[in-house]
């Protein structure tokens, strides 16, 4: 029972600082990778460094590109998750609305938070996440199942949980690392379908490196395989180290732990999958989309590839805040 209460040591301050930091790693990390793709296909491909060191044109456009499109990520990538969940913003003049317009506003005072944008996905398996590049433009999205199966405190708690991950700049990490992925998907996807239709061939009579090139050149191919894969892990365990902080967050806003365990609760049992929201985005929402199939899968490669901590831990973690026994 250690390891949500090692997650606070670090105050939500010192979080933020940690967030702003990695984000400026990832977004390096992802010029790089484009970088790296992209000089693959001069030297392996053009032969650019055959005669001698010129400028690569390839992965001079992939680099340029990848800031362009890091700086795109970063100042727009709310937009892309909001329209990929097809959410709309929510009316106030539906009852249930403004319940939840309520809540937030609550939220966002206890929190001494700017009030973020409200969105309703037209979703009938509950779950919700927040996203945005920091406070001021944050968006906060839940799906009209939450709204249906949770009562009045239960949705306070999971406002709360997401509000805390807009206090502790969770968003701009994760929405960062969110279109990243998808532009790294598409990107090997086109990569591997070039090489599947005859670029194989020629790749091999560029290199003339001999058994290092050759080293080389099964490396470049490996990345560009496996990057999706790298991606989406790292996104994974990003996620699953914030979700604890989160929780414990949330219920120090409402005073009320066991109003959100009892939501994880109910959620858990929603059997359904989140079909409105994507994978490439699961690590933004308080549940993972993917439903309770996968979340009940235990082990090594279950909690690898899952993008949330055990949800039963979870539930634990906040009956003992509560000092309740979990069972």
């Amino acid at each position: 029972m250690t390891e949500p209460f090692i997650l606070q040591a670090r105050n939500f301050y010192e979080q933020q600082a940690h967030n702003r930091r990695m984000t400026l790693v990832i977004m390096s990390g992802f010029v790089l990778l484009f970088g790296a793709i992209g000089l693959g296909i001069d030297y392996f491909y053009l032969g650019v460094f055959e005669e001698g060191f010129v400028l690569p044109p390839v992965s001079t456009i992939a680099v340029v590109m990848s800031i362009a499109f890091a700086v795109g990520c970063f100042n727009g990538g709310s937009s892309l998750v909001l329209k990929s969940t097809e959410a709309v913003q929510a009316d106030p003049i539906h009852p249930e609305n403004q319940r939840l317009l309520n809540i937030v506003r609550e939220i966002s005072l206890a929190s001494g938070l700017p009030v973020p944008r409200v969105y309703i996905i037209p979703d009938d398996d509950p779950n919700a996440f927040a996203t945005g590049k920091n406070p001021d433009t944050s968006s906060l999205a839940v799906t009209r199942g939450l709204l249906n199966v949770l009562d009045r405190d239960e949705l306070q708690g999971v406002v709360a949980h997401e509000m805390s991950h807009i206090r502790n700049y969770d968003i701009r990490l994760m929405t960062t690392v969110a279109a990243f992925v998808g532009i790294i998907v598409l990107l090997s996807d086109v990569m591997v379908r070039g090489l599947r239709f005859g670029g194989l061939s020629k790749g091999r009579r560029s290199k003339s490196g001999g058994s290092l090139g050759a080293l080389l050149f099964i490396l470049w191919i490996i990345v560009m395989i496996f990057a999706p894969l790298i991606t989406r892990i790292m996104a994974m365990m990003i996620s699953r180290k914030r979700e604890y902080l989160a929780d414990a967050s949330a219920a120090e806003l409402t005073r009320n732990p066991i109003a959100l365990a009892n939501a994880l609760s109910k959620l858990e049992n929603a059997s359904a999958p989140t079909k409105s929201i994507k994978q490439g985005v699961a690590h933004l929402c308080v549940v993972d989309p993917a439903g309770k199939s996968f979340n009940e899968k235990e082990g090594f490669w279950a909690e690898l590839f899952s993008t949330h901590p055990p949800m039963q831990k979870r539930i634990m973690y906040l009956k003992s805040m509560a000092y309740q026994k979990s069972g």
